[in-house]
């Protein structure tokens, strides 16, 4: 500004000095008219000659301008006609309206002019353009080739009518994009592949044949590498570890790891089918990553019951497989240990809470009342975590109350959350996911957390976790922690009513003895009954009044058929109890002849609850899976929010559709 300033004083305007000329001549003229005169003549002069190259100039500086801008336009238009890139210009409809030479060369000298430029860009949508501003698109494939897409919306007048044209150039992409591709498809992975039940197998075919069937085996895996170009190394029997590229995994998830049904289909004196477990780590920044993603995904697949392959991608994880009922596993060399392990934690604690599901039912408060004794025979403080009772419990509930014993057993999610949160101890029963949970933020406090469980697990899980124990092949969570109270204790000590509700939990989970049944789950239910559980008051527990059966019948009654052999239903707004009914419903409908599986609908809280039931033909857990639940091949569920009873039965028709696809590759 200073610069300015001095410029202007030593540069002054020529106004100025008209001024200065003009008080100087009314000087001279005040001491001598005649000078005065000639003075004012000059002064005219001047005057005039100012104003006349003020003009002038003005006039030059126009013309200047002017012929600037015309090399402006002229550079500007040589500029666009020659840009190095495809450019092409439309109107706010698509049409096109200019190109320049590159980009009709991309479509071998087509006639453009006037056609929709959508058809030509695929990824190109001119409503995101003009509606919500976006500009680019990256990637976009034409003609074989990738470029990333710009565009600019200018409002223009043509006949004093106002309109819009949109400027798009394309920037080819296709070496970045393929060499990113190359080195995407080149990357590698790693698989563990192992035989969930090779030793109860062999324990059941003759000693000559046992050889066959681990030569089988190999000659299988061994056979299937080699066509995805696989490294392979057996570090046990039916125990090995690949590696192959990514591009491979891609075609192997295209063909749904056909492996897992050519091992099912081996015959080599067997009466129990072979299954495999595959857990893959993909994209891991080194290969300790790749390998601790694939030992993740691994233990996944394990707990889901096996059969089954887990892809992990980070957070990410996907599902292959899990066609068969899980295995019963004969041993309880696994029970024994975690009944030591979990005694030393309960020992080692100030504090125990144990929580179920949101919703317990039966088997969930059963197996917390099992824990409950556990804890209380090791004179621990402890409460079970219980925010309301429903339809389900109310019965077993109604029992809890007559015994003064609980009347301090129980504690509401709230406040369990003013417990320590070092000292206490977290044991999860029935369930394994925190959002499912009676109060998710409690995983959050405590750090020393326990899970036991008998759901397949799912994609949202407790990491963190000191002892996990999850066994989908068990009946239910009842049965295993019946096995924990008789490895923990040599002569447990329990009270009728718990061994009451732990056999009322293995009855209601396997309706009656007659799903996911083994021989441990007898061998639990007969120690439960040498304890004092009486049959017939088990039953009592979950009774239904009469309103409950005509709602169940109502519900049956108004199912519809889903290609020929999968029933779906719903439960009226305004119905007492509908979870319950839903679940008795879905139960009820397998009984019908030609009924494969079932679906029931039920509204509560804002939330769709979907309860679905399967004779194993079908898998349901995959099914729910699709629409965030989960649960067992024959007895899974889900839950929905922001949809009607409509939409959410469309999902689940969608849902079976997909599943039913997946199985025909």
């Amino acid at each position: 500004m200073k610069g300015g300033f001095f410029r202007r004083m030593l540069m002054p305007d020529s106004n100025i000095y008209l001024w200065i000329i003009g008080i100087s001549v009314l000087i001279i003229g005040y001491y001598n008219l005649l000078a005065g005169l000639v003075g004012t003549l000059i002064l005219v002069y001047l005057i005039y000659y100012n104003v006349n190259q003020k003009v002038q100039k003005k006039e030059e500086l126009r013309l200047y301008i002017e012929k600037l801008s015309e090399n402006v336009d002229f550079a500007t238009k040589n500029a666009i006609l020659n840009l190095p890139f495809p450019l092409v210009i439309c109107d706010e409809e698509g049409n096109i309206s200019w190109y320049n030479s590159l980009f009709l060369n991309m479509f071998q000298g087509d006639y453009l002019l006037n056609e929709n430029v959508c058809n030509y860009l695929p990824g190109f949508d001119l409503d995101v353009v003009l509606k919500e501003g976006k500009r680019e698109f990256k990637n976009t494939s034409v003609k074989d080739r990738y470029y990333d897409l710009y565009c600019e919306p200018f409002d223009i007048s043509e006949d004093d009518d106002e309109k819009r044209i949109i400027i798009i150039y394309l920037v080819d992409k296709t070496e970045y994009v393929l060499l990113k591709n190359r080195y995407l498809e080149e990357k590698n992975v790693v698989a563990i592949m192992e035989v969930d039940n090779l030793e109860e197998v062999l324990k059941d075919v003759e000693e000559a044949s046992q050889p066959v069937i681990l030569a089988d085996l190999d000659r299988i895996i061994g056979s299937w590498a080699a066509l995805h170009n696989a490294s392979i190394q057996k570090y046990a029997n039916g125990e090995y570890i690949l590696h192959f590229s990514q591009k491979q995994l891609s075609i192997i998830e295209e063909k749904r790891f056909e492996i897992l049904d050519t091992i099912r289909e081996i015959n080599s004196g067997n009466k129990i089918p072979l299954t495999l477990s595959i857990g893959v780590g993909v994209n891991g920044k080194t290969h300790a990553e790749l390998q601790k993603f694939a030992k993740s995904a691994m233990d996944i697949a394990l707990a889901r019951g096996g059969d089954q392959a887990v892809v992990k991608n980070y957070d990410k994880l996907s599902f292959y497989g899990g066609k068969s009922k899980a295995v019963e596993k004969r041993t309880k060399v696994k029970a024994r240990v975690i009944a030591y392990a979990l005694r030393q934690l309960i020992e080692q604690s100030q504090d125990v809470l144990i929580m179920g599901h949101e919703m317990p039912d039966l088997d969930c408060l059963g197996a917390s009342l099992g824990i409950y004794r556990c804890c209380k025979n090791h004179n621990k403080p402890v409460r079970i975590v219980l925010n309301k009772v429903n339809a389900s419990i109310e019965n077993l509930w109604a029992e809890l109350r007559e015994d003064q014993e609980y009347d301090d057993a129980f504690i509401s999610g709230d406040d369990a959350l003013l417990y320590d949160s070092k000292g206490t101890l977290l044991i999860m029963v029935d369930v394994h996911r925190p959002s499912f949970t009676a109060k998710p933020e409690l995983i959050n406090k405590i750090e020393k957390k326990v899970i036991i469980d008998h759901h397949r697990r799912g994609t949202e899980f407790v990491d963190d976790a000191v002892l996990t124990y999850i066994e989908p092949y068990a009946s239910s969570t009842s049965e295993l922690v019946t096995e924990i109270l008789q490895y923990m204790f040599e002569k447990p000590k329990i009270k009728q009513i718990e061994a009451e509700a732990l056999l009322a939990g293995i009855f209601i989970d396997t309706k009656n003895f007659s799903f996911q049944t083994g021989v441990r789950t007898f061998e639990a239910a007969s120690f439960l009954r040498r304890a004092g559980a009486d049959t017939t008051l088990t039953r009592q527990l979950f009774q239904d009044n009469m309103d409950t059966f005509l709602a169940r019948a109502d519900v049956v009654k108004r199912a519809q058929m889903y290609r020929n052999n999968i029933a779906i239903s719903y439960i009226p707004q305004n119905i007492d109890n509908p979870a319950l009914i839903a679940a008795q419903a879905a139960d009820e409908l397998l009984n019908i002849k030609g009924i494969n599986a079932s679906f029931v609908l039920s509204q509560m809280g804002g939330y769709i609850y979907i309860s679905g039931r399967s004779l194993g033909d079908i898998n349901v857990q995959v099914v729910l899976e699709k629409l965030g639940g989960g649960g067992h091949l024959t007895v899974a569920g889900a839950q929905l929010s922001g949809i009607s009873i409509e939409e959410a039965i469309n999902m689940i028709k969608n849902a079976v559709d997909e599943y039913l696809k997946e199985g025909e590759r």
